[in-house]
């Protein structure tokens, strides 16, 4: 049985939201090809006002399907067809993590292509009608690239990536990708309470945000300054992308075990509250 359009649409913008930030590692990329980490930065925040639409949207449709369904009926069927819906959002997740890994390499060259264009005209407008244009399309097409076997299988060689800092990546996207859905998704446990379930999303999201940029942005940061200042390699650096892209869909795959511990723990906090 195919998912009804109000969960496609769900489906769509959360694959939106997770793609825009495995993207992300391809601004690095394009940053120490170009040496211009600033440029790739600002251009990538088109990337994320997308992102950010599409997670403003996401939050109160998904509420509104949980409410829906609470005026339609109750007890465990009813439970177990809102734990449907959260499983596919969550595999959206992943499917838009491996489809970032995928197009890691034709982001970056395009990333990179978008950063020299900015420089030489000065003008996004400008650049985002260039964009469009027949020489736009045919840079497009030139930027096509799959990811190499080689870069794959050099996972393991000569490595020094810290194993705490993947480990922690996947926590951390676990905890993020689970954080929303948990929360509305408690409302099925406790309807009564699923205002505040709802509201403690911020505090889970908090928690992955402080995981991230304690921890592991630190991290990718002065690997990106050490490759700029040559004491580092860009294989070196590749290699890191590839495992922190591994562990980020790693966690969207945890973010499934996480789903219904983590909805009692947020039923069992609203209460406390």
């Amino acid at each position: 049985m195919l998912p009804d359009p109000q969960l496609l649409i769900l489906f769509a913008l959360t694959f939106i939201i997770n793609l825009v930030g495995s993207l992300a590692y391809s601004v690095r990329i394009a940053g120490v090809r170009t040496m211009r980490i600033a440029v790739s930065f600002s251009m990538y925040n088109i990337l994320v006002l997308v992102s950010r639409t599409a997670n403003s949207f996401q939050a109160p449709m998904l509420a509104k399907r949980v409410e829906q369904h609470l005026q339609t009926g109750a007890g465990e069927a009813l439970a177990r067809t809102g734990l449907a819906d959260f499983r596919w959002l969550i595999a959206a997740a992943s499917l838009a993590t491996l489809a970032g890994a995928v197009l890691t390499p034709t982001f970056q060259r395009l990333f990179a292509k978008g950063v020299d264009g900015f420089a030489a005209h000065r003008s996004l407008p400008r650049l985002m009608f260039r964009t469009f244009s027949p020489v736009g399309f045919m840079h497009i097409r030139q930027a096509l690239a799959l990811p190499r076997a080689a870069n794959v299988s050099a996972l393991f060689s000569q490595s020094r990536i810290s194993i705490g800092v993947i480990a922690m990546n996947m926590i951390a996207t676990a905890v993020w990708t689970v954080g929303v859905f948990a929360s509305i998704y408690a409302g099925y446990l406790n309807p009564s309470l699923r205002s505040t379930a709802s509201n403690l999303s911020g505090i889970i999201n908090g928690v992955s945000t402080i995981l991230l940029f304690i921890v592991v942005d630190p991290y990718l940061s002065l690997v990106t300054d050490d490759v700029i200042k040559g004491r580092a390699t860009e294989p070196f650096f590749r290699r890191s992308v590839v495992w922190l892209l591994a562990s980020r869909l790693g966690g969207t795959i945890l973010a499934q075990l996480l789903l219904v511990p983590a909805a009692y723990a947020i039923t069992a906090a609203a209460r406390w509250l």
